[in-house]
């Protein structure tokens, strides 16, 4: 089973997309077989959060809510997957509202996708290091990025990565070398980045195939509490 954990749904700014709507976005992962996606919708992403994106109907498409801390933010959520977008919705990481939000997260065990881009290296380790117990899945590292996310994953036990820019030579495998499959998750990133290239290397990884297999989908079926039986 492959799932996607990093995926957008809905139009972007500036781009006509195939994952403008949902029937678009399911042929896509028609069209690179892939099983399941994790969706955040670019009305939360781009715009406001507080404002509820249009539900998702197709079983294959599971919904990741953007969440903003504070007063002015969206409030927490049951959800085992959440997006936080500390640079594209202007608040602190590690502000007093959002160390409130990520401790109430990691004690119901929700993960948080934490793209590279929206943090600092230095706002990432204060998080982790307040709440060590949270679950970050940072995404969008870049090969650029490996000896600081290297840095992150000695010190914090919980920080994971999904595999949407990840394409430096053999950067996979090193990860799964020296923290385990369990840590490394794939995602893409569609449509802001590519979508191919991330599916192209799931197929090519020179790694055992159990570490593949929780690359590919059981990573994020068990986090997502998930029976493939019925699936």
């Amino acid at each position: 089973m492959i799932i996607d954990i990093d995926r957008v749904l809905g139009p972007i700014p500036g781009d006509d997309v195939a994952s403008a709507d949902e029937e678009g976005l399911v042929a896509e992962l028609d069209r690179h077989r892939i099983d399941l996606a994790c969706v955040v919708h670019s009305r939360a992403l781009f715009y406001d959060p507080t404002d509820p994106p249009p539900r998702t109907v197709s079983d294959r498409l599971v919904p990741v809510p953007v969440l903003v801390p504070g007063p002015l933010g969206t409030g927490g959520t049951a959800a085992r997957l959440v997006r936080l977008c500390p640079g594209e919705h202007r608040f602190a990481l590690t502000g007093p509202h959002c160390l409130a939000l990520a401790g109430d997260l990691a004690d119901q065990g929700t993960a948080v996708l934490l793209g590279w881009e929206s943090a600092t290296f230095e706002g990432i380790h204060r998080l982790a290091t307040r709440h060590p117990g949270l679950h970050l899945i940072l995404t969008g590292t870049g090969y650029r990025s490996l000896r600081e996310v290297a840095d992150l994953m000695d010190a914090h036990p919980r920080i994971g990565v999904d595999t949407a820019t990840l394409n430096g030579h053999r950067h996979v495998e090193w990860l799964v070398r020296r923290y385990g499959a369990h840590r490394v998750w794939f995602g893409t990133g569609a449509p802001i980045s590519d979508d191919a290239g991330p599916r192209f290397q799931l197929d090519h990884l020179d790694l055992p195939d159990a570490d593949v297999a929780l690359i590919a989908g059981g990573n994020a079926r068990d986090l997502l509490e998930l029976d493939h039986e019925d699936r």
